[in-house]
């Protein structure tokens, strides 16, 4: 497995952005307008939407080019979401790098307590060979704390819904901006079942 993460950081780090220096007290003042969505310091209340606080900040900022070459696109590029492109429409490239710096410096909240799944612990911890699943872990570390200079994201403490949606849009192809697609990859080997489980439990990886 620490042979597979390795080859897969290289593979990934290659296809990172370079972007600009973020100064997070200024993303601070910038985020209010997000505060509705994903809480004032990046702790969402509402479980379809992310929780961002103390996310990477190279992903949080991948992201939002993202969602903005999906809007310049028309979908054809990027990851297309009917609130976010329009949210990240009037963003410059430093708004971006400072949204991205403020919430990476803020302090992820606990998960509400929960019992996970048997099943979503063996998926992250150790995949399912016979039916070609990577086990999450490779990237996303055994705690879930992702690795950001592969571009790999925190996972750990997601709600758990949020977690199911994206692993739903990966599978059905609805969001594909995965770094080298290794996550639509997964994603279509996992039953309804899988993502359930695996949500549940990487929402209890910081408790």
């Amino acid at each position: 497995m620490k042979k597979l993460a390795l080859a897969l950081s290289a593979v990934a780090a290659i296809s990172l952005p370079v972007s600009a220096q973020g100064d997070a007290e200024a993303g601070k003042n910038k985020s209010a307008v997000c505060a509705a969505c994903h809480g004032v310091d990046g702790n969402s209340m509402i479980d379809m939407y992310p929780k961002l606080a103390g996310q990477h900040a190279a992903y949080v900022d991948k992201q939002l080019h993202d969602f903005k070459d999906a809007m310049a696109s028309g979908g054809a590029k990027g990851r297309m979401d009917p609130i976010m492109i329009g949210m990240v429409a009037a963003l410059t490239e430093q708004d971006m790098a400072d949204l991205a710096a403020f919430y990476a410096s803020q302090t992820q909240a606990p998960a509400p307590a929960a019992q996970a799944p048997d099943l979503g612990e063996k998926l992250y911890k150790g995949g399912d060979m016979s039916r070609g699943i990577t086990a999450c872990a490779a990237c996303h570390g055994p705690n879930g704390v992702g690795m950001e200079l592969a571009g790999f994201p925190m996972v750990s403490g997601q709600h758990a819904n949020y977690i199911k949606i994206q692993l739903n849009k990966f599978r059905d192809g609805t969001r594909n901006n995965d770094l080298n697609g290794m996550m639509g990859d997964v994603a279509k080997k996992l039953s309804d079942q899988d993502i359930q489980a695996l949500s549940v439990y990487i929402s209890t990886l910081n408790q």
